[in-house]
């Protein structure tokens, strides 16, 4: 008995579905236009959602594996900026003191300085130690690899970032000079001292490709006939003078620091922020680039809302499809009727109509969406620093492609209900 009741039941199921075909493939060019204006809006609708999500880690991994940021004392965001991304100025300097006893602190593993100020045709230079290059992360920890040369060893040695060799065309062994400050054109150029290209980086997506990389002697030897900002004509100093005096620095700008112990880092950082010697400020990454994302988080809403728009645009589009295309299916309608067809039958037939459209639609987005993102990956991740992942299927997706169908339904029921009346009506005239 189950099983003829399953048979009664699976009659008209298939006989939909299969009427429910036909009609579609009789007015294939109309439902093939809706079903790419659906396609559209949901590829715009998840891949938004998907590089909103991918673009907040891959903001976050901008720089992996440092556990505390050091500079003076200011806002988290501003240490942040300058430090990691090189925008905006640092408040103040630390003492190379202060840098020396922290980074000996027994709980640090490892301790990068950097010192900013400098710059060449727009793009900033970061004076920095070899350790730079030994210990600096980003992505998912990923390290830092030359895509020719090698760091830096000599006084006057630059590492440039993929960036900056590519847009410059700078070669290994080629010369450059600084300028001073960080205006894109600058009329104070420390060309009594160039410096000679050693190594350049492989993209990374991250300011590092666009910052130039010396050593902190090479910052001092630079200024060392420099003073408040202006160079004194009575003191000046040749690079090869430079290199008889005493490069130690005497300021950096900010410095990372990386721990034995994950345990230790909110004491070290309690201890920085409490340090008597000079008001310093200890920071960690993932926190501060939490608070800097948060701030964006309107833009995202608001990518989110015009997405949505679009997609109920389109969803209306197809129900105005449907509704225009009733009065040709009048007919139609009519024979189903005479044949026995039921009027929840109808109903059912014109909400099957947009679901199978909707899920065509979808099918399509998700084949565009998959395809657009293994081509684009590299080239995103190179440019633009998105690391974006292949795999974009999530309960997010899933609920969102939930809510669509839920739409296409309920969006759906104005010609459903059309047509459910039309053959209630047309039964009532044939009776």
């Amino acid at each position: 008995m189950k099983w003829l009741a399953c048979r009664n039941l699976t009659g008209p199921i298939a006989m939909l579905f299969k009427v429910a075909l036909q009609s579609l493939l009789n007015r294939r060019m109309t439902v093939l236009l809706t079903v790419l204006s659906i396609a559209i809006s949901i590829f715009v609708l998840l891949g938004v959602e998907h590089v909103r999500k991918e673009a907040r880690e891959s903001f976050g991994r901008t720089v992996s594996g440092v556990d505390l940021i050091v500079g003076a004392r200011t806002s988290q965001l501003n240490l942040l900026l300058y430090s990691v991304f090189r925008i905006g100025n640092a408040t103040n300097n630390i003492t190379w003191q202060s840098y020396q006893t922290l980074a000996a602190n027994k709980a640090v593993a490892w301790a990068i300085p950097i010192s900013l100020g400098d710059s060449h045709r727009g793009y900033r230079v970061m004076g920095t130690s070899k350790d730079y290059f030994r210990h600096f992360r980003y992505g998912s920890q990923s390290p830092l690899v030359f895509n020719s040369g090698q760091a830096f060893d000599a006084v006057f040695d630059v590492v440039l970032g993929a960036e900056v060799a590519k847009k410059l065309n700078y070669k290994i062994g080629q010369q450059l000079v600084l300028s001073h400050g960080l205006g894109k054109t600058s009329f104070t150029k420390h060309d009594d001292k160039p410096f000679q290209v050693v190594g350049i980086l492989e993209a990374t997506g991250t300011p590092v490709d666009q910052t130039l990389h010396v050593s902190l002697a090479g910052i001092e030897a630079i200024h060392i006939d420099w003073q408040n900002g202006v160079q004194r004509p009575s003191m000046k100093i040749s690079a090869e003078q430079a290199l008889q005096h005493d490069l130690t620095p005497k300021n950096i700008t900010a410095f990372m620091l990386g721990l034995n112990s994950k345990m230790a880092t909110f004491r070290l950082q309690r201890a920085i922020n409490d340090y008597r010697y000079e008001p310093l400020v200890a920071i960690l990454p993932g926190v501060a680039l939490a608070e800097l994302w948060q701030m964006m988080s309107t833009m995202e809403k608001v990518l989110l809302l015009v997405s949505l728009l679009v997609l109920l645009a389109s969803l209306i589009g197809m129900a105005t499809m449907l509704l225009a295309s009733m009065r040709e299916r009048y007919p139609e309608i009519s024979v189903l009727r005479a044949i026995g067809a039921r009027p929840w039958f109808i109903f059912t037939l014109i909400e099957l109509e947009a679901l199978l459209i909707s899920v065509a639609g979808i099918a399509v987005a998700l084949s565009a969406l998959t395809l657009s993102v293994a081509q684009l990956q590299d080239y995103l991740g190179e440019h633009y620093g998105l690391f974006i992942s292949r795999d974009f299927y999530s309960a997010d997706v899933g609920f969102l492609l939930l809510l669509v169908l839920i739409a296409t339904f309920t969006i759906a029921l104005i010609p459903a209900i059309n047509a459910y009346r039309r053959s209630v009506g047309a039964n009532r005239h044939n009776s």
